[in-house]
Formats: C-alpha cells, sequence, structure tokens
C-alpha cells in the first residue's frame, strides 16, 4: 500500500467489519466492472455478510450470487419521472429507512453521483468510503475519500478502494455466478453451432458502427453470427440481417440478462460497440473486437488479455460526445479494415 493510502486510513477500518455495502446500481458494465473489487472484498473479509444496492434490470448479475448475501434492487429510473414522484419518494423513504437498520459497518460508494451519496449518508455506517472526484456534491458524504484518476480503467480504479481496505489486488477476477441453467441459454437451436456475437447497440448514437457495416462484416466472416441487444435495437438488427447474406440470426429483444449472459459465454468471440455486454465478454474471457470511437479504450476498454480495440485514428477522438454531426471516428472506420484485423487476430479463414 502506499504512503498516499496509508496516511488516508480510517482508525475505525481496523476492527474487522460483520456487514459491507456496495453502492453500485448501473450501467451494466459498471457492474460487471465492479466483480473483481468484490471478489478481493470477499477475500479479504470471508466472514463479512456482503449487501449490494443495484438498480432494477441488473439484479440478475448477483441474484444467486455466493458472495453477496443480500441485494437491495432500486427502480432508479422511476424516481426520475415526475408523474411517479408521491411513489418514488414513498420506495426512497423506506429503502433509506430499511438501509440504517442493517448497521452496516462499511459502507462503499463505487457510483459517485448525488443519489449513491445520499444513501451512502443515510446508512449512518461510521465508515462511509468513496472517490475524492465522486460527482454531484457526492463526496461530502463520506467518511474517506479516495483519489481514483480519471486515465485508468473502471476496474483498477474501484481496486484503489480495495488497496485501501487492505485488500489484496494483484490477481483480478470477474467473479461471475456458475454457469446458468442450459436451457437458459437460447430459445434458437442453431446456437449449437460454431458462432460469434455481435452488439450493434450502444447507449450513444455516437459509440454505434453503422448497421450495414455489421451486415457486411457478418457476409464476410466464416461462421454464424448472433446480432444482441434490447427491444430499441430491433431496427439496427433489421438492417443488419438485410446485409449479411443470411449468415447472421438475430435475438435482439429476446434474451434476458442471464441468457444473454450464456450467449456471449458460448461464442467463439464477439464484435462489440462501446457496451455493457463486450465488458461481460471480457470478464468471461471471450475473445473481443471492441469498435470505438468518442469513447477512451483506457477508461471503459475490454479488461484484460486477448482483446482488440479497432478505432479509426482522428485527431478529435476521444471527444466523450453523445451527439456529433460529423461522426468521423465511426463513419471513417471501415468493413475491410476490421475484417482484416479480425482475420488477422483470430485466425479466421474466407
Amino acid at each position: 500500500m502506499n504512503d498516499k493510502l496509508k496516511k488516508m486510513r480510517n482508525p475505525k477500518l481496523t476492527a474487522l467489519p460483520k456487514k459491507i455495502l456496495i453502492i453500485k446500481p448501473s450501467s451494466l458494465g459498471d457492474v460487471v466492472h465492479s466483480l473483481p473489487f468484490l471478489n478481493t472484498l470477499r477475500e479479504r473479509f470471508p466472514k463479512a455478510e456482503i449487501h449490494w444496492v443495484i438498480a432494477k434490470g441488473f439484479e440478475d448479475l448477483l441474484t444467486g450470487h455466493p458472495m453477496v448475501k443480500k441485494i437491495w434492487v432500486i427502480n432508479k429510473d422511476m424516481w426520475k419521472k415526475l408523474s411517479q414522484i408521491r411513489s418514488s419518494f414513498q420506495e426512497i423513504r423506506i429503502l433509506l429507512r430499511e438501509l440504517r437498520k442493517e448497521r452496516y459497518d462499511i459502507v462503499i460508494d463505487l457510483q459517485g453521483l448525488l443519489r449513491s451519496g445520499v444513501i451512502t449518508r443515510a446508512t449512518g455506517s461510521p465508515v462511509r468510503i468513496g472517490f475524492e472526484e465522486a460527482r454531484e456534491g457526492s463526496r461530502f458524504f463520506y467518511t474517506s475519500k479516495i483519489e481514483g484518476g480519471k486515465d485508468i480503467h473502471a476496474v483498477d480504479r474501484y481496486l484503489k478502494i480495495a488497496e485501501f481496505l487492505g485488500c489484496n489486488i494483484k490477481d483480478v477476477y470477474f467473479p461471475f455466478p456458475l454457469s446458468f441453467n442450459s436451457e437458459l441459454r437460447t430459445p434458437n437451436s442453431a446456437l449449437s453451432e460454431d458462432y460469434a456475437v455481435m452488439v450493434p447497440g450502444a447507449r450513444w448514437k455516437t459509440k454505434r458502427w453503422s448497421p450495414e457495416k455489421f451486415g457486411e462484416l457478418a457476409s464476410l466472416l466464416p461462421i454464424k453470427t448472433v446480432i444482441v441487444g434490447g427491444r430499441g435495437d430491433k431496427s439496427i438488427a433489421k438492417e443488419i440481417l438485410s446485409s449479411s447474406c443470411s449468415k447472421s440470426i438475430s435475438l435482439v429483444g429476446r434474451t434476458y440478462l442471464k441468457s444473454l449472459i450464456e450467449i456471449i459465454r458460448g461464442a467463439r468471440f464477439i464484435v462489440s460497440n462501446d457496451s455493457g455486454p463486450m465488458h461481460i465478454a471480457a470478464a468471461l474471457g471471450i475473445p473481443v473486437f471492441a469498435i470505438f470511437g468518442p469513447t477512451d479504450p483506457k477508461r471503459t476498454g475490454p479488461y484484460g488479455r486477448g482483446h482488440t480495440v479497432i478505432r479509426e485514428e482522428v485527431s478529435c477522438s476521444p471527444c466523450f460526445k453523445k451527439n456529433c454531426d460529423d461522426m468521423k471516428c465511426m463513419k471513417g472506420l471501415s468493413v475491410e479494415k476490421v475484417y482484416e484485423i479480425i482475420k488477422s487476430t483470430s485466425g479466421e479463414k474466407t
């Protein structure tokens, strides 16, 4: 542990905690990035009871997880709707009251926003840890603040708090639950064959490579490609199918989180925009070909070895813009370049 972290150590951390709360509601990729933190925390405090606050829609990542005793599912998207303000206020009030009853010894806010900071403070825990650079004033709710840094991968950033707690962060491991029931894997028997996964969606439109290019790439690959995504990606999948020369199938909108994990687990490799499923694949050790434009792979790229980031070298990238009229970082990336990288890296034959 470096000298700076030693100086920041809270005397109250010397006693082994009996109950710990992790606050990391979202997003999908961020929760996946938090799993190594969970693993090293469990190794450091094997007898502690670990709870987790997570957003509705992502709870399947933790439900039944042997390292997590209890999950608190919050409907944070509903909290934003003015039409639901009365019921949301009641839900929040009950949540904060029940969390305080748990009497946590340590609370760790990995989210770093006002909402998560308020939850952290409301627990009444004597030890509340978060990042020095946490946003929206949440840092003022912590008793200990750790400098996470900006030009660092999210996984390593979270592990800085683990190091502060005396955890061994040398070996990074993503503790996914054991493989789910095989019948959850896919509603399509075609996946008994060798296949690759394509993830053409992303939360920002600027992070999306064009569906037509995904389709053309699928037509060139020697194995079947499986398109995955949410219901909002159905029109994108339709465009890919029309350009793939019948070499793709779409499961967009037909999977839930557990089955998505199993589909990715069975793939030879995955081609993806900067997205949550990309991080699931990396965590599972499935080779990832990640297409990046406005975001920085140093911070949010596929973590670990055996993955390839593909991008067009333009002076304005990364810009982190959610809206862009030009989008030359994505539009300038050719199918030929992506295909040749996949071919040379994975040994695919035409």
